[in-house]
């Protein structure tokens, strides 16, 4: 596939505005379409598409009366059963090191206000990290990601990259890396996550590595971690939106570095907790307690949801790229990440190859489907570069979310059930169109 320009963009301070993130955006974007009667695919919104399990549910109801406030950083059972998931995940850690919130969004802003200096992105990247690093007054240096997988700044492009920003008057001290990453569907490779963090750490910068797509790695294996390559300036974020589909209940957590600057990192995260969201809320920490025990009916349901995802991006993927496009292979997650190079010209746009934008407005437009574009995850504009999310194609109700479930676990094909197939067709005759 190709890859963006090969420098990376002048350091910039984007303006400090509230515009409404680009994913929520175009999900109430497509729901309003169907609400009036329109058939539209949605591949622009990146929820999970699963069922919530019994088991969580029923731990959910059996907590709704603890309606009192509990520590910042979370209940000491909810710590312990993090600190425990890492450990078996080889990554040891104590309860003291973890800090829940509603959502790792709120996580994430809360780390940029901590931390101090602007912040290095790989490009694309998830839409809000830039817009947060904006809300925080950082500068935001977007650097290309190899041509490999996305996630992590081409090591190649960023020491010059972090030069240039430093000439330019920027203050590059925080790196936020995603494995696995969005918008691509890809996991980076151990090479260049462990050079990116020996540049890091040559320049004295701190890690956000967002993992929460960690547990959704299409082949079941660990991808690679940053903590392990700068676990004195490593900071992890995850949640329980993406691997259990839990989005609308906000459970975040972060793993802080163990030794000192750690500790008065955790001091700083906690006191802008404490003004912003006080505390997750007490039925969230006994479902967080609950899941992140991995209890087997948790780690089955897991494993049934990795393989459902796997299964339908490579059906996507196959589609984009018999339609021409070009598109790297779907390795975790439910995204995809096509260039669409022979788009045609656009009667508005007489003579031009259109960019990320008009393709993913002629798109809904036009063929009733509805995807993000480039643009949006910081991408160059002139690409016909989009985001493609999967997650929302395995049925509209619940009954048959769980049958695509249950046929993907006991061996069986989920993209031939009819709503699966019929969303297959709908985008073949949109790309065909």
């Amino acid at each position: 596939m190709a890859t963006q320009t090969s420098t990376a963009a002048p350091a910039e301070t984007a303006p400090i505005r509230t515009v409404h993130s680009p994913t929520l955006a175009i999900d109430e974007a497509v729901r309003a379409r169907r609400a009036a009667g329109e058939r539209v695919l949605h591949l622009g919104f990146g929820e999970a598409g699963l069922p919530v399990p019994d088991g969580v549910a029923a731990v959910l109801a059996g907590a709704a009366r603890l309606g009192g406030y509990g520590p910042v950083a979370g209940s000491a059972a909810a710590r312990e059963a993090a600190a425990g998931w890492f450990a078996r995940r080889e990554l040891p850690t104590r309860p003291e090191q973890v800090i829940f919130a509603p959502g790792s969004k709120p996580l994430l802003f809360a780390l940029l206000a901590a931390l101090p200096g602007d912040v290095v992105l790989p490009r694309p990247a998830w839409v809000s990290y830039a817009a947060q690093s904006a809300l925080t007054g950082k500068r935001v240096v977007g650097v290309p990601v190899p041509a490999e997988a996305g996630g992590v700044p081409d090591p190649e492009l960023l020491e010059p990259a972090l030069r240039e920003a430093r000439a330019a008057g920027a203050d590059p001290r925080v790196l936020i890396l995603t494995v696995p990453d969005n918008p691509t569907g890809t996991v980076a490779r151990a090479e260049h996550l462990r050079a990116a963090c020996a540049i890091a750490e040559r320049h004295g910068m701190a890690v956000i590595a967002d993992e929460i797509y960690a547990e959704l790695t299409h082949d079941g294996t660990a991808p690679p971690r940053a903590a392990d390559q700068l676990p004195e300036r490593t900071v992890i974020t995850g949640g329980l939106s993406k691997s259990m589909a839990l989005g609308g209940w906000r459970i975040g957590f972060a793993r802080l570095p163990d030794g000192p600057w750690g500790e008065r990192l955790r001091a700083e995260l906690t006191g802008v907790a404490s003004e912003i969201w006080s505390a997750l809320a007490a039925p969230m920490q006994e479902v967080a307690a609950h899941v992140l025990g991995d209890p087997p009916e948790v780690l089955a349901h897991i494993a049934s949801a990795r393989a459902l995802h796997a299964t339908v991006a490579r059906a996507v993927h196959a589609e984009l790229v018999a339609a021409g496009a070009r598109c790297r292979a779907p390795e975790a997650g439910f995204y995809l990440y096509p260039e669409l190079p022979e788009f045609p010209a656009l009667p508005e746009l007489p003579g031009q190859r259109p960019g990320g934008v008009a393709v993913a407005g002629a798109l809904l437009e036009r063929h009733g489907v509805g995807v993000l574009p480039g643009a949006a995850f910081g991408d160059d504009p002139a690409a016909p570069r989009v985001r493609v999310a999967t997650s929302l194609l395995y049925g509209e109700t619940d009954e048959q979310r769980w049958q695509a479930l249950s046929t993907v676990a006991a061996g069986g094909d989920p993209v031939a059930l009819p709503w699966i197939s019929d969303a297959l067709a709908q985008l073949r005759a949109a790309l065909a169109r």
